[in-house]
């Protein structure tokens, strides 16, 4: 049976690059990074060398990286910080967030009684900067914005520069998960003055269970995880350290290849698109995810024209035909529960069309799509 994977915004192909450094990692650099002979030193020395790449490509110091198990832990790791060490008492976000900030802003608001404020949605599922600006002024509680800057369902494309901007001028945190985002767009924290990022390897051809949190030096968050010396004392626990070479060289790999893998996957958007639109007419798209300019080019969340019938019976059909999407993040899988981001932007009537979410990488091809249009085409006459 023909497979065809279309669900890079869950998980990507691991570059054979990535796997061979890994590989290598594991066979010949096994000494402990916290040991002082010549195979800890090592290992530690590959360690100090990814901070720095990574630091570099992003106009970072190398002591802002902060590695982590992956974008959630990182998430976690910076809101909860903040309240605690840095004095936040009220945190602006959306209702559209990855629940890996909406779970955790909801636990910190039972635990430390902090106000949660949610930034008014447009349409299309972009937050308003007017509201965010009114929440920010509205009293002078310590603040902590958090917006993701590429929604992972709907691929919307917040205006992080102007919104770090805002932050800053009325003494706010700003922190943005940036995990659909890093590897994929170019970023410059000299420019954007955003205090937090978060990024996981999974997203851009790494390895899972490694990514990092940017944390602007003077940040004064204090350690979540308490144990050994390792990251600075910032987080305890023997590093991964397999899986950190394997993420710098997925980074690496998409940044040194970002002008030609974009361009290739943003010409497989613009034709999926103009194809599905000819197989069936009437499908819409949500939030901006059929808009080249103001989406990511690695997805469209496509609604499509099926009665409620068929749409139960939709994801099955595509995957006995071997084809990988989703209906929502890859974390809401087995659950009964619809997408939060499509419940917040669509109406009632329009939650009863089936929502699927397609994503591309490097590795899809056209005739991967046209697979895949002509699937959907022939369902939909069934």
């Amino acid at each position: 049976m023909r497979k065809v994977y279309l669900d890079n915004a869950a998980t990507t192909q691991v570059r054979e690059s990535v796997i061979k450094k890994m590989q290598d990692a594991l066979a010949e650099c096994y000494g402990n990074p916290s040991s002082t002979h010549s195979f800890g030193r090592t290992a530690k020395t590959a360690i100090e060398r990814t901070r720095k790449t990574i630091a570099k490509y992003i106009n970072a110091h190398p002591s802002e990286i902060i590695f982590t198990s992956g974008g959630t832990e990182a998430d976690n790791m910076i809101l909860r910080c903040a309240v605690r060490d840095a004095q936040v008492t009220t945190i602006i976000t959306t209702k559209i967030e990855h629940h890996a900030v909406l779970h955790t802003v909801e636990e910190l608001e039972k635990e430390y009684g902090i106000t949660v404020s949610y930034v008014d949605l447009d349409a299309y599922g972009n937050p308003k900067l007017s509201h965010l600006e009114a929440l920010l002024q509205k009293d002078d509680a310590k603040k902590l914005v958090s917006l993701m800057h590429v929604n992972n369902e709907i691929g919307n494309i917040i205006p992080l520069a102007e919104i770090a901007t805002l932050c800053k001028a009325n003494n706010a945190l700003f922190h943005s998960d940036t995990v659909q985002s890093l590897g994929h767009l170019p970023f410059d924290v000299q420019q954007v003055s955003a205090d937090f990022l978060t990024a996981a390897a999974h997203k851009f051809h790494g390895p899972k269970g490694i990514g990092f949190a940017f944390v602007r030096r003077n940040s004064g968050l204090k350690p979540m995880i308490f144990g050994g010396s390792q990251e600075r004392g910032f987080r305890a626990g023997t590093e991964a350290f397999h899986n950190i070479v394997g993420l710098e060289e997925a980074f690496v790999c998409a940044y040194d290849n970002l002008a030609e893998e974009k361009a290739y996957v943003t010409d497989l958007k613009s034709y999926f698109i103009e194809q599905l639109k000819k197989a069936l007419p009437e499908v819409q798209f949500n939030g901006h995810s059929g808009d080249l300019e103001k989406s990511t080019y690695t997805l469209v969340n496509a609604r499509l024209p099926f009665d409620a019938q068929k749409s139960l019976m939709l994801l099955f059909q595509l995957d006995i035909k071997g084809i990988a999407c989703s209906k929502g993040s890859a974390c809401q899988s087995g659950s009964d529960l619809g997408s939060h981001v499509l419940t917040e932007i669509l109406s009632p009537e329009e939650m009863k069309k089936p929502s699927i979410r397609f994503s591309f990488s490097k590795y899809t091809t056209k005739d991967d799509l046209d697979y895949v249009i002509g699937e959907l085409k022939a369902f939909a006459e069934n």
